[in-house]
């Protein structure tokens, strides 16, 4: 099946099996020599090619610009005529790498994010100049990981996996804003399959996203998973019927588990901020500056994020707690639990329905 690139171009493949290190750019060039290829299929693959090599060369030279930025030392980064951030970014569009162009942005912001700045970003240039060098040698990598260094990048393919019928709760829907485009992220939990998958859906200037499902919601529906990014993200496919209020909270596990589960997902895709979880019998409760999430059973104890301290949704959720425990989803990462929906247990401080869900974000 061709995979359709960001630039409307195709990736083709010549059917040929090379094995799980195989080089998709190697298949799209091989098949514009194979017998019978269309002149379109030809010129797609070719356009393919061209694009890599683009990509390539923008890659060479961030490594260049990250060496020099740490020979020079971190110090210069700090000085307020630094400009490296944005034309770097500007170069990695040029070359058609828009997922290099925003790690190079997030670094940018590092500088003016408070005291142990060095630390972080010395961070973020040691996970860019890895992806930097999966891509250079990704020929060499196994092709789950290849296709997840191939959208980290940013080039995007099609939802090619197996699909999936199920009945999926809308664990949690939020809009974020990049520049002039919305992202809407949906979050979904298949009853029968267990799987958690991600629907992305975009809006352009003065229009909302088209994708529009509730949280606490429930849909009868297919989705076809995208390849890499451990199979998180997904397309929505045909809905069989109307969606249906959810009557009891998806199944949790332990703030144990979810560490787990997020450093697990970290050796298939490195640069994983954080991973979904639902978190079952957790009680809110201060912890220093911060707040925390604590297991009734366990008493073992996950920080939440600090996106998540300022946001109203922390004072609902201890609202909703009202001192008891709770099932709660978020995204578990390297900076805590950030908390994006919660349902309520019986006699819960905001009087909604045992079981009803409440968006936090």
């Amino acid at each position: 099946m061709d995979r359709v690139l960001e630039d409307g171009s195709e990736a083709v493949s010549d059917g040929v099996d090379r094995g799980p290190h195989a080089d998709p750019e190697e298949a799209s060039h091989a098949a514009v020599h194979k017998a019978g290829d269309s002149p379109s299929r030809a010129a797609a693959a070719r356009r393919a090619g061209r694009r890599a090599e683009r990509v390539t060369g923008g890659a060479q030279e961030l490594e260049q610009r990250l060496a020099d930025l740490l020979r020079g030392g971190l110090a210069a980064a700090d000085r307020p005529e630094y400009g490296l951030w944005e034309e770097t970014a500007a170069r990695m569009v040029d070359a058609q790498a828009p997922g290099l162009a925003h790690r190079v942005r997030e670094l940018g912001s590092v500088v003016a994010s408070g005291p142990g700045w060095p630390v972080r970003l010395l961070e973020g240039c040691a996970l860019l100049h890895l992806l930097d060098s999966a891509w250079l040698g990704r020929a060499r990598l196994p092709g789950p990981l290849a296709a997840t260094v191939r959208a980290r990048v940013g080039l995007t393919a099609s939802a090619e996996g197996q699909a999936v019928r199920d009945r999926w709760t809308v664990l949690a829907r939020y809009d974020t804003p990049d520049g002039r485009i919305v992202t809407r992220r949906i979050w979904l939990h298949g009853g029968r399959s267990g799987r958690t998958v991600l629907l992305l859906s975009y809006g352009g200037p003065g229009r909302a996203p088209a994708l529009d499902l509730s949280a606490g919601t429930v849909v009868d529906a297919e989705v076809r998973p995208y390849p890499g990014g451990g199979g998180l993200r997904a397309e929505l496919g045909p809905q069989f019927g109307e969606p249906v209020t959810a009557v009891a909270p998806p199944p949790g596990s332990t703030t144990a588990d979810a560490v787990a589960a997020y450093g697990h997902a970290l050796r298939d895709d490195p640069w994983l901020d954080s991973w979904p979880a639902v978190l079952r019998d957790v009680i809110p409760a201060p912890s220093g500056d911060g707040w925390q999430l604590i297991g009734e059973a366990d008493g073992s104890a996950l920080p939440l994020a600090p996106p998540a301290l300022s946001r109203p949704g922390l004072w609902k959720l201890v609202a909703l707690s009202g001192g008891g425990p709770l099932t709660v989803f978020g995204e578990c990462g390297h900076l805590g639990f950030d908390p994006l929906a919660a349902w309520c247990g019986p006699g819960s401080g905001d009087g909604a329905g045992a079981g009803a869900a409440v968006a936090l974000v």
